[in-house]
């Protein structure tokens, strides 16, 4: 559980801790496992960004529909790829830009609360989805693009929301492995976690 929280927070804020650098996987393979995280009528149609051999996010496809699905960063540990609605795109990027500026996750979360608190920094209306889709690397074939046994979380952005607000729990109700629970309430990064049980290989 611990693990999600960190994988959708680096997602969120752009931030995480850098490993050996690894080899890039080609666009091809780069785009092939992003859309991992995306659901399967949704998949074609997803606008894909990726990173060139700088280590800089770049668009590797345009799309057609309202889906942006991020790479696997080659220089952080573990796999993960992120699939969101296109009105999150200024928040997400103006994480990696934060990022970029050497921030802290805590320092890049006060930057943007800020900032959308004032306007400066436009979130979405209505409530968004974010899909992260994660494995360990040694279920990653970096040669062919083939991922085995990841596993698909959900969130739902929705800024400025409260526990009273929605009627979500603070926290996840260990009884019940999927309920839905709210965090960071109250804040522009308010977002429902939805956590589903994993599936042993063969189930």
């Amino acid at each position: 559980m611990k693990k999600f929280f960190a994988l959708v927070f680096t997602v969120m804020t752009g931030y995480g801790a850098h490993a050996q650098s690894t080899p890039l996987p080609t666009a091809e393979n780069q785009v092939k496992t992003a859309v991992l995280a995306a659901p399967a009528d949704k998949r074609e149609g997803a606008t894909v960004l990726g990173y060139n051999q700088k280590g800089e996010v770049v668009t590797l496809r345009k799309g057609t529909n309202e889906l942006i699905c991020l790479a696997d960063d080659p220089n952080q540990p573990g796999f993960s790829v992120s699939c969101y609605h296109r009105d999150l795109e200024p928040f997400m990027a103006r994480g990696r830009e934060l990022r970029k500026q050497g921030m802290s996750a805590n320092d890049i979360f006060e930057t943007r609360e800020k900032e959308a608190k004032s306007g400066k920094l436009t979130l979405p209306k209505q409530p968004t989805s974010l899909f992260v889709y994660s494995a360990p690397d040694e279920q990653v074939n970096a040669r062919t693009g083939e991922v085995t046994d990841g596993y698909l979380r959900y969130v739902v952005y929705i800024p400025w929301a409260t526990a009273e607000s929605t009627g979500l729990p603070l926290k996840p109700d260990q009884g019940a492995a999927a309920m839905p629970w709210i965090m960071h309430p109250g804040t522009h990064g308010a977002h429902i976690m939805i956590n589903p049980p994993k599936v042993k290989a063969g189930q």
